[in-house]
């Protein structure tokens, strides 16, 4: 089914369950790309790679509950609920078929649609997460519980910016610590197995901000088994840039890897929403 496209920037607030996002669609007739944040990040950090790729694609960027200056508190900040507000902002804009891009936490929630919906994802390209490797134990959780509690004494400070979500402290590490869980080897393995669409890693390089040694060098070459598994998966780039500043640096790898899955579908885009 064919859904009429907007022919200009709409930006609002689209309800769902007990709150609303802060969403932008760019509109047009070019294929549909959903952004997935960051776990705390907001939809500007995407803004280097929608220039990038300009005006040929529609853009639909939003953020995520009680982030950003204008999306709402909710009281479900689960993974599920995150899931579920995919859809609900593609509903809302009248769009079937999309292509997501996520980065970090938003590359879990793109793998896991991108799985559960076969037929509507056009494909995904997953920037520097959904790796599955068991990295969260006791300790790291109680590590993490310990992080955003000390973070919290100034976070209350930028809120207002948007730079920090509007969350506590324990709703912050709960959300960490679902992650851990979720991309675990025996639980996000099997999701990345089973994808079906075509599928894009942009990989970072090197430490970031609380990673520990070669951490994250390891966690990034669980990667190489889902490869070796799944045809539909590749690494498109592994790049210089480390995972915090990967959008920021390194965003045109990240605009190419999103023409190359795009571009089995360029013709007739406007039969793809």
């Amino acid at each position: 089914m064919t859904i009429p496209n907007t022919s200009s920037t709409w930006t609002g607030m689209v309800p769902v369950d007990d709150t609303a996002l802060a969403v932008t669609d760019t509109g047009g007739t070019g294929i549909p790309v959903v952004y997935l944040n960051g776990q705390f990040a907001t939809q500007g950090y995407w803004r280097r790679v929608i220039a990038d790729l300009g005006t040929g694609f529609r853009h639909i960027t939003y953020d995520e509950r009680a982030r950003g200056k204008k999306s709402k508190r909710s009281a479900d900040y689960s993974f599920e609920a995150v899931v579920r507000d995919v859809d609900a902002v593609l509903s809302a804009r009248n769009v079937d078929r999309v292509l997501l891009v996520g980065w970090s936490y938003g590359a879990v929630v793109g793998a896991h649609w991108a799985h559960r919906n076969p037929e509507r994802a056009l494909g995904a390209v997953l920037v520097d997460g959904a790796f599955p490797h068991d990295w969260l134990d006791e300790a790291t959780a109680q590590r993490i519980r310990t992080l955003f509690r000390r973070m919290n004494l100034f976070m209350p400070l930028l809120r207002p910016t948007g730079l920090t979500p509007r969350m506590n402290a324990d709703q912050m590490a709960n959300s960490n610590i679902e992650l851990g869980e979720l991309s675990r080897e025996r639980a996000l393995g099997p999701v990345l197995d089973a994808i079906t669409v075509p599928v894009r890693y942009v990989v970072a390089s090197g430490r970031s901000l609380g990673s520990r040694g070669d951490e994250q060098e390891q966690i990034r070459a669980s990667l190489d088994a889902v490869i070796a598994r799944n045809p539909n998966i590749t690494i498109g780039a592994k790049v210089a840039s480390n995972h915090g500043a990967i959008l920021k640096k390194d965003f045109r790898a990240v605009a190419d890897a999103v023409r190359l899955v795009a571009a089995p579908h360029r013709e007739g885009a406007a039969d793809s929403r």
